[in-house]
C-alpha cells in the first residue's frame, strides 16, 4: 500500500524530531568537540598577535620560547572580552580556567625563572628573566608566574619571501669571483660600512656607559644591544635607556676603573703603529683587495697558459743544453777512459789511494 504525501512528511518530521532529541540527549557530542579545539586553537593564535599582550623571548632548556608573564595575561583578557566571542560556548570562563584549558591542550607551558636570587649588585628579581626552566605544577597563576607558547606561530609573509630568497643569496656568494668589477664594488663597500656600523655602535655604546658609570654611578644603555640572543629584532632597535634597578656603584670602584681606562688608553697610544707601519698594512691589504676584485676567469685561463707555456719552454732549454754538451766530451762517459770510474759507477780502489795519499 502506497503512502501518501502527508504520510511521508509526517514520517519525516517524526525522524527528525527523534534525532534532534537523541543528540540532544547526547553530553559531548564528536562535532561539538572538534569546534571547541579549533576554537581554543584560534583563540591562543588571536592572543598571540595581539599586540597589547606584552610577550620577550627567552631561552627555555636551550630553546629560543616566547613567553609572557601570568598578571599581563590576565589583566589583557579584561581588558579586552571581545576575544572570548571566538570560544564559542566557553566565552563565559573565567581567565584562570581559559588558561588552564590552554594548558591541558598543551597550547601553553608555564615556566619559572633559573636564577630565584637577587644577584650581588641588584635590588630584585629581573622582570623578564632571559632563561627559564619548566615549572612542576601546571596551573595558571598571576603571581610572578610565566608562561610560554608552545606551538608554532604562523608565518609573516615576509619571512616566507625570505625563505625562498636565502638559496639564492647562497649562490650569489659562492658566484662572487665571477661578478662584473662594478658589482664587487657595490658588495664590498656594502659589507665593510655594515661592519663599520656595528662596530660603531658597539663602541659607541661602550663609551657612553663607561662614562656614566665612572663619572655619574648610573648604569645607561642608550643603543641596542646587537650581541643579545635572546633580543627580537623590534627590541634590538629600542634606543630608550632602560631604568637602572641595580645600586650605586662605590667610588673606590668607579676611580678604579677610571685609573685602568686611563692606562690602557696610554698604552695603546705608546704602543700604537707609526705611520710606515700603517703605509705597509695599508698596501698589504689593499693588494689582497685588488687581486680579489681584478680577478676573474679570462684572467685565471690565460695565467694557466702562460704557466704552462713557461714549463715547455723551460723543458725544451734543458733538452737542447743536455744535446750541446754531451759532443764536447767527445760522447765518452762521465768517468773517461782512465778507469777511474767504473761501468757501475763507483772509483776504483787505486784511484781512491791516490787521492787519500794526496790529501796527507
Amino acid at each position: 500500500m502506497m503512502k501518501s504525501g502527508a504520510e511521508k512528511k509526517r514520517s519525516r518530521r517524526t525522524a527528525a524530531v527523534q534525532n534532534g532529541t537523541r543528540d540532544s540527549n547526547s553530553k559531548t557530542p564528536p562535532r561539538r568537540q572538534a569546534a571547541g579545539k579549533d576554537a581554543f586553537q584560534v583563540f591562543a593564535e588571536k592572543v598571540r598577535d595581539h599586540k597589547d599582550l606584552e610577550c620577550r623571548w627567552a631561552v627555555l632548556q636551550e630553546t629560543r620560547v616566547e613567553y609572557f608573564r601570568g598578571k599581563d595575561f590576565f589583566s589583557f583578557l579584561k581588558n579586552h572580552p571581545e576575544l572570548k566571542e571566538v570560544l564559542e560556548s566557553d566565552r563565559n570562563l573565567e581567565v584562570e580556567d581559559i588558561a588552564n584549558v590552554l594548558l591541558r591542550k598543551n597550547l601553553l607551558v608555564r615556566c619559572d625563572r633559573v636564577v630565584k636570587i637577587v644577584r650581588p649588585g641588584k635590588k630584585k628579581l629581573s622582570s623578564w628573566p632571559a632563561h627559564l626552566e619548566i615549572f612542576p605544577d601546571q596551573v595558571f597563576s598571576d603571581n610572578d608566574a610565566f608562561f610560554a607558547w608552545t606551538f608554532v606561530k604562523r608565518r609573516p609573509l615576509w619571512q616566507t619571501i625570505l625563505s625562498f630568497l636565502w638559496p639564492v643569496l647562497t649562490l650569489a656568494i659562492c658566484l662572487f669571483p665571477v661578478f662584473p668589477h662594478q658589482c664587487k664594488l657595490l658588495v664590498l663597500y656594502t659589507c665593510a660600512g655594515a661592519l663599520l656600523l656595528i662596530f660603531t655602535v658597539l663602541l659607541a655604546r661602550c663609551v657612553i656607559f663607561g662614562a656614566l658609570w665612572i663619572f655619574l654611578g648610573k648604569r645607561v644603555w642608550v643603543f641596542p644591544n646587537i650581541l643579545a640572543e635572546e633580543a627580537t629584532l623590534k627590541e634590538l632597535f629600542r634606543f630608550w635607556p632602560k631604568k637602572d634597578e641595580e645600586e650605586r656603584p662605590k667610588w673606590t670602584a668607579r676611580l678604579f676603573y677610571a685609573i685602568v681606562t686611563v692606562l690602557i688608553v696610554l698604552l695603546l697610544r705608546h704602543h700604537g703603529p707609526d705611520e710606515a707601519a700603517r703605509a705597509r698594512y695599508q698596501k698589504r691589504v689593499s693588494n689582497i683587495i685588488d687581486d680579489v676584485l681584478d680577478w676573474s676567469p679570462r684572467l685565471a685561463l690565460s695565467g694557466m697558459m702562460e704557466t704552462q707555456q713557461t714549463v715547455v719552454n723551460a723543458t725544451e732549454t734543458n733538452h737542447s743544453t743536455e744535446d750541446t754538451k754531451a759532443p764536447e766530451n767527445g760522447g765518452a762517459p762521465p768517468g773517461g777512459v782512465d778507469g777511474s770510474i767504473s761501468s757501475d759507477g763507483y772509483e776504483d780502489e787505486e784511484v781512491i789511494q791516490s787521492k787519500g795519499e794526496e790529501h796527507i
